[in-house]
């Protein structure tokens, strides 16, 4: 889960299944939470549930402050029907805030 979080934090959308999705938007839910305060706590909270830097300094100057005045509900999961080779579900999720979305298309078709 901490890869995938660090991705979704990275990318702002990602392209996996739905049960992973679902487990996803509670690891990254509270992180978003806790980075909505910036203090040297809650970035070294999130930096132990994170990969790399890149992650750390989007969610804290970027995704948080975009989020300050949202109670929750900061992420949003869509189905995209079912994978090919073994039939499992496949869903988007994504920042709510339309422009913490970053436009990589060939990365959010990949999965």
């Amino acid at each position: 889960m901490r890869g995938l979080a660090t991705q979704l934090l990275e990318h702002g959308r990602i392209v996996t299944t739905l049960e992973r999705a679902k487990e996803l938007r509670g690891v990254v839910e509270p992180l978003v939470a806790k980075a909505r305060e910036d203090s040297v706590s809650n970035r070294r909270y999130v930096a132990a549930r994170v990969y790399g830097e890149t992650a750390l300094k989007r969610l804290f100057s970027e995704i948080a402050p975009a989020n300050a005045q949202r109670p929750g509900g900061y992420t949003r999961i869509l189905k995209l029907g079912f994978r090919p080779g073994d039939h499992a579900r496949r869903a988007v999720i994504e920042f709510v805030e339309a422009n913490l979305v970053k436009d990589n298309s060939a990365a959010a078709t990949t999965a």
